[in-house]
């Protein structure tokens, strides 16, 4: 596969240091001759705030996670905006809300069934579901299609390693992942003024899903994942905008057909089954040829060019050979 390219960033355009690297450390983690190349890591953190409320055999298998070579060498965003500025919205709406009231939110134990056309369906404990399995870590760019963006250092398992487990059948063209439904511990799903029907759907055409970069991510920040991050499993497809890589998976089906996902039944105009990263197609609402690297503030927007395909084109834009990307969206 040839090297991921990413924009090279001068010194005020970068995220600040993550909270628990200083420079010093960073740098020498990341081998900066190498900037601006995507480039094997090192761990990015191995502490982060507060227990980590995870089974043992999660957190074990979190730590033995092993560098990537997917791997950007951008500076992290700091794990307090990572885990606290989220769209979440079976907590709530505002970017606060996933962390103020996913608390109450019980992610072990925990299973997750696998139907459609595939071989091994059935109900599987998370444990088993994961074993056997090697965690990576991955950091990887998040891009919003609220136009902002993050660095994230990623724990997780490569996708197609997770699906290959249960033998999908050759007519299985698509993989719909299905989130919890918990309205007694989730607020946003009970709201009767919410914008979307739950529980959340999306889905992927089956090369998206078994591309190597598509990850069903277990962790993040060298820890499991927070229950306002997607807890304990949630997809991660960094070419895609945001809400693509749904949070908390507890199905996963095998389809012959396109799954309508959730925010295409909410408003189809606005974001398409594909939702891939794409600067040249503005929302309807704003444009997408920028994005604001977080943290930003009013008098310092840290904003930054958008790339095609979040900058992973080299390694995924022969998926959509002969595709117009803007019927396609």
């Amino acid at each position: 596969m040839k090297a991921l390219i990413t924009n090279k960033l001068t010194e005020h355009s970068v995220t600040p240091e993550a909270v628990y690297l200083n420079r010093r450390q960073w740098l020498k983690a990341s081998a900066v001759g190498a900037a601006g190349l995507l480039a094997p890591s090192m761990k990015a953190v191995e502490v982060a705030p507060g227990d980590d409320p995870a089974p043992p055999w999660l957190q074990s298998q979190n730590k033995q996670a092993s560098p990537s070579s997917f791997s950007s060498t951008e500076k992290l965003t700091p794990y307090e905006y990572v885990t606290g500025y989220n769209n979440f919205y079976e907590f709530g709406t505002g970017k606060d809300d996933p962390e103020k009231y996913g608390q109450d939110f019980n992610p072990h134990p925990w299973q997750v069934t696998v139907s459609g056309l595939a071989e091994g369906t059935g109900t599987f404990d998370l444990e088993d579901l994961l074993k056997g399995l090697a965690v990576e870590e991955r950091i990887y760019r998040l891009r919003c299609v609220e136009a902002w963006s993050m660095v994230i250092p990623w724990l997780g398992v490569p996708m197609a390693a997770l699906l290959k487990r249960f033998k999908p059948l050759s007519g299985a063209q698509y993989v719909t992942f299905e989130s919890v439904y918990r309205p007694e511990e989730m607020p946003g799903q009970r709201s009767f003024f919410g914008a979307i029907d739950y529980p959340y759907i999306e889905g992927l055409r089956m090369d998206e899903a078994m591309h190597p970069l598509t990850l069903m991510a277990t962790g993040v920040y060298g820890r499991s994942l927070p229950n306002q991050n997607g807890a304990p499993l949630r997809l991660v497809v960094p070419w895609k905008y945001g809400f693509k890589s749904i949070k908390s998976i507890r199905k996963i089906t095998f389809t012959d057909r396109a799954p309508q996902t959730t925010w295409q039944k909410s408003n189809a105009r606005e974001y398409g089954f594909y939702a891939n990263v794409n600067p040249a197609v503005d929302h309807p609402r704003w444009s997408q040829a920028e994005e604001r690297r977080l943290p930003s503030t009013l008098f310092a927007s840290n904003r930054v060019p958008t790339l095609p395909f979040n900058g992973y084109a080299d390694a995924v834009g022969s998926l959509y050979r002969g595709m117009d990307l803007t019927k396609y969206y």
